[in-house]
Formats: C-alpha cells, sequence, structure tokens
C-alpha cells in the first residue's frame, strides 16, 4: 500500500509530500487545480514512461 508519495520538479510542482496513510483518499477540487498533474505523477512512481518535457527544471 502506498502511505507516502513525494514529488519534485514535476510540470507545475517545485516540491510536494503528500501522506496516504489513513482510511480512504479522494482527490478533489476545480478545473485546473492539478488533479491530473498527481495522478500522471503517481502513475510514473508506478512505472509509467516520462516524456523528458515534462521535467520542470531540464537540468
Amino acid at each position: 500500500m502506498l502511505k507516502r508519495l513525494s514529488i519534485s520538479n514535476y510540470l507545475l510542482i517545485d516540491h510536494l509530500v503528500l501522506d496516504l496513510s489513513g482510511g480512504l483518499t479522494i482527490i478533489t477540487g476545480e478545473t485546473g487545480s492539478g488533479k491530473s498533474i498527481l495522478i500522471g505523477a503517481l502513475g510514473l512512481a508506478m512505472g509509467d514512461r516520462i516524456d523528458a518535457g515534462l521535467a520542470r527544471d531540464a537540468a
């Protein structure tokens, strides 16, 4: 079970730590709030391939 997700330099996210340790987690928000970005980062953590253009800082 995934308990914590840490994201750095991905699209619009500079740094984010998401704690998923207790119970059910539901991701909600307004249009443009970053839900799809978060799901994309989760996909990468599970083995999806990344496009080099998605890194926030090319260095």
